[in-house]
């Protein structure tokens, strides 16, 4: 990648002109179609997994998705030698030689079944289809020869070389294609719309999604094709590459949202008490009675843990499950003065497992 002032790119979907270069630095400036500048590094640009190279001369369609080329190098050396056995079958079945020349014949070859004096090109693919059919199923998985069937070896027999090992390499060990050709800018915008919409909802599902975009496209581009729309697979594999799995729940995720925009996510260092307070929930492993006479019931335990001090400063039982109202009546326990409670002399910390996070009732004795 050559990096000069003019080089257009694209990072996430946007589209990005390389503005000035300043190599004592390491550093370019970048500046997209609506002029808003950005000063990144070469490594930050080197490792964007998103990035794209775009061709100078633009057109009035999409630029068509820029990847490089694969060669043998972006092959480990695993990779190599299994691929160079698949060739070998291929080779062998088109010359009857697995160097595919005469002068580079193996010993024993070639073969009575593959002796191209007495045999045909096409009684050899036949009879390398019916051996890779009978080879032990565990060998042929490894070898990746499960599929070298009959149309296979037609499909590679104009292939030699380097070309013939690219192609018995399988495509899933190299990087995959980056971008889509159906993500415009209407698209991009149409995204993040449903992205911001889906925040304050609960979780919806894929197809929802989708239709929310249609929704949006419909209504903010009245011109634009809806043929051209993607389907709800590309906007599945969009959606996993710009914004992750999201497999955490809603409020969760919001909960995150907040903290960045807070600027208190990362790495915190505690420094005096009730700085920082961990509250957790769990239900209690025992049944409680709300009367004497009353049925036996199950409880939540909230608990609020200073990080500084690993003291409880207060905890709240309540019945069923608990709510926000709950969680700020213990917030309101904790800021109260309690004249009974001093700060341990010595600090024990106190190692939170997965028994004392599932079953924090001992903490209590």
């Amino acid at each position: 990648m050559q990096i000069a002032p003019g080089r257009r790119v694209a990072l996430n979907g946007v589209e990005w002109t390389v503005d000035d270069v300043h190599g004592q630095l390491g550093r370019l400036v970048l500046v997209d179609d609506d002029g808003r500048t950005e000063t990144r590094s070469f490594r930050w640009l080197i490792n964007n997994a998103d990035l794209r190279l775009l061709p100078a001369v633009e057109s009035g369609r999409p630029p068509p998705v820029a990847r490089q080329p694969r060669t043998l190098a972006d092959l480990t050396k695993d990779q190599l030698e299994r691929a160079r056995l698949r060739a070998a079958h291929v080779l062998e079945a088109e010359t009857g030689f697995r160097e595919g020349h005469p002068a580079r014949a193996l010993p024993g070859e070639p073969r009575l079944a593959y002796d191209p004096v007495r045999t045909t090109l096409t009684q050899r693919r036949y009879t390398k289809a019916a051996e890779i059919e009978a080879m032990p199923r565990p060998e042929a998985v490894r070898c990746g020869l499960q599929h070298l069937s009959y149309r296979t070896l037609v499909r590679l027999s104009g292939l030699a070389g380097d070309s013939l090992l690219l192609a018995c390499a399988d495509g899933r060990w190299t990087r995959r294609r980056s971008g889509h050709r159906t993500i415009t800018k209407e698209v991009r915008e149409a995204i993040f719309a449903v992205k911001a919409e889906c925040g304050p909802r609960a979780r919806l599902s894929q197809g929802a999604k989708h239709r929310l975009m249609h929704q949006y496209m419909r209504e903010r581009f009245l011109t634009f094709p809806a043929e051209k729309i993607p389907s709800r697979w590309t906007l599945a594999a969009v959606w996993k590459e710009w914004f992750g799995h999201g497999g955490a729940r809603p409020r969760y995720g919001r909960t995150a949202e907040a903290a960045v925009e807070a600027g208190v996510s990362g790495r915190m260092v505690v420094h005096r008490p009730g700085q920082v307070l961990v509250l957790d929930s769990t239900p209690m492993p025992v049944k409680l009675r709300e009367t004497v006479f009353g049925d036996a019931i199950t409880a939540t335990l909230t608990l609020a843990l200073d990080l500084y001090t690993h003291g409880l400063p207060a905890f709240r039982l309540t019945l069923q499950s608990d709510t926000s109202v709950d969680i700020a009546m213990l917030l309101r326990d904790v800021m109260l003065p309690c004249s009974g409670f001093r700060p341990p002399t010595t600090r024990k910390p106190i190692h939170l497992s997965r028994r004392t996070t599932r079953d924090p009732s001992h903490l209590l004795r």
